[in-house]
């Protein structure tokens, strides 16, 4: 095989003498259920030598790893004999083509160049992984024995290291006292509870406290039970309403996907606390549409079922950002992951702030919306 790849090895190390190789992508897996999908191969320059990464793109991550040009060949050679159909080389004279059949005939073809310029030569670190290796996610089904993301949950294990990434950056953004108190409102399994507690307090050394609400009480003995498996102390759930919950000091309220006005009766929790940091991702709008409900005919944007959804759900959540603002909150509202993981992706952050704001201002905006849409009153008005 190795001898059939002469013509692609040879263009491949004539690319680099004369300094216009840019890249080799390797393609087709020989068996769909394997893993592996697709190798990047690229220069780098590693601690002042000229080295070539391979970047393995398997299902639930990648992975990286870097060779001289000698154990490149050999590692090409390897991957197309037992792994892969096909390989680009990418050159800034040239693409070549290489294609492999099933009897392991190689054949080839030269286009014209995809590329201008070069990629850059830096090192770039793989994205960090903020839950990996955590006795937790074997305990919640995400990862194997071995600590390998088991391909059903690769979803969840994508949302659980993006839910730390955005809580990271977060936390650094307000003052928080020595021992922090936080509450999330409809923990449901404990996925992105566990891992916050994990990260907070195993992996960045922060001292606090965590509880879980959840009215399932199944679930919390669940989630009890592998809190105390995985050693944490300070993680705690509880089986109550989120109305019923009555603590004074919160310092960061979270509540992900708490159904329809459950989310403001968490926001409401965590504006009496004066709370931090409120953390929601909304799900469910039913109680602005049934206000709306019989009037759809009355505006074009209201007429057609997929847009009526919409509108319902920008317009509840803009009136909760706009009432946290008004609390002295700065708020934002972004896409939390990809619709391609979940359809509920919207995550809405009021974060203390001291800056004075107009409050009148604020309200004629509120009162605006609700004119706009004959909205009588937003469910965390009448709990405010």
């Amino acid at each position: 095989m190795k001898e059939a790849l002469h013509q692609l090895f040879t263009e491949f190390q004539n690319s680099i003498q004369k300094n216009d190789f840019v890249k080799l992508t390797l393609s087709k897996p020989i068996r769909k259920s394997d893993d592996l999908s697709n190798v990047y191969v690229r220069q780098i320059t590693l601690k002042g030598d000229v080295c070539f990464q391979f970047l393995y793109r398997y299902k639930t991550n990648d992975q990286t790893k870097n060779y001289s040009f000698e154990e490149s060949i050999e590692e090409l050679t390897h991957l197309l004999s037992e792994k892969f159909r096909a390989a680009t080389l990418f050159t800034l004279e040239n693409d070549l083509l290489v294609f492999i059949s099933k009897k392991k005939k190689v054949s080839y073809k030269t286009t014209q160049p995809s590329f201008k310029n070069k990629l850059p030569e830096t090192h770039d670190k793989p994205k960090e992984k903020r839950a990996e290796n955590s006795e937790y996610l074997y305990h919640l089904g995400v990862t194997d024995k071995e600590g390998k993301v088991i391909p059903k949950m690769a979803d969840k294990y994508r949302q659980i290291n993006k839910y730390l990434e955005i809580i990271e950056a977060q936390i650094q953004s307000v003052k928080l006292p020595k021992h922090i108190n936080i509450v999330d409102m409809g923990s449901g399994k404990g996925y992105l509870t566990f891992a916050l507690y994990d990260y907070l307090v195993n992996q960045k050394g922060y001292t606090a406290s965590v509880t879980g609400i959840e009215l399932r009480q199944n679930l919390v003995d669940y989630c009890n039970d592998i809190a105390k498996k995985c050693g944490f102390k300070g993680l705690l759930f509880v089986a109550q309403p989120i109305q019923d919950y009555d603590n004074s000091k919160i310092d960061i309220l979270i509540a992900l996907h708490a159904c329809d006005t459950a989310t403001d009766d968490a926001i409401y929790k965590g504006l009496v606390s004066k709370a931090e940091l409120i953390i929601c991702a909304p799900c469910c709008h039913k109680q602005i549409r049934q206000q709306v409900k019989g009037k759809e005919q009355e505006s074009p944007l209201l007429k057609y079922g997929i847009f009526k959804e919409r509108q319902f759900e920008m317009v509840t959540d803009t009136i909760r950002a706009l009432i946290l603002e008004k609390n002295n909150y700065s708020t934002k509202v972004f896409e939390f992951i990809s619709n391609e993981h979940t359809r509920k992706n919207v995550m809405l952050i009021g974060a203390k702030s001291s800056k004075k704001v107009d409050k009148k201002r604020i309200e004629a905006k509120i009162s605006d919306l609700k004119e706009a849409y004959q909205i009588e009153q937003h469910y965390l008005e009448g709990l405010l």
